[in-house]
């Protein structure tokens, strides 16, 4: 099946992927920092636990809605299979890919799961060096 190049779906805007690529990094230090509060601010606990986990529900559903796009192109173009039998590409599987790859190529979602990692690193050293009470 071909892929007409009006069924690649268009980049999500820049400030939209930097948006929700900030909901995603704020909800990553607010789970971190429920620690902190624990500590010295209980009664904060559950608004930023609140806050986290509602940022991460939306997150994540656009983290889906991305993912499930990139494969409905790749399915709706046969890019997979036209590659293992080496079919020429026609301007419509062109774009498909070219779709496909800057997707990948302009997501900051390393960016994202690098934080999330350098942030969990960061809770824990905070949890055994801060006193608590």
């Amino acid at each position: 099946m071909t892929m007409k190049s009006s069924l690649v779906p268009k980049m999500i805007p820049a400030p939209v992927m930097l948006g929700f690529f900030l909901l995603g990094l704020f909800s990553s230090v607010a789970f971190r920092a429920i620690i902190l509060f624990q500590k010295y601010e209980p009664a904060w606990v559950r608004p930023v636990w609140y806050f986290g986990v509602i940022g991460y529900l939306l997150f994540f559903v656009y983290r889906y809605y991305i993912s499930q796009r990139r494969k409905r192109v790749i399915a709706q173009s046969g890019l997979v299979e036209k590659l293992e039998t080496g079919v020429t590409l026609s301007e419509a599987d062109r774009a498909a890919a070219r779709y496909l790859l800057n997707s990948i190529r302009k997501s900051p979602e390393d960016w994202n799961y690098l934080a999330i990692f350098a942030l969990s690193l960061l809770a824990i050293a905070l949890d055994w060096w801060l006193p608590g009470r």
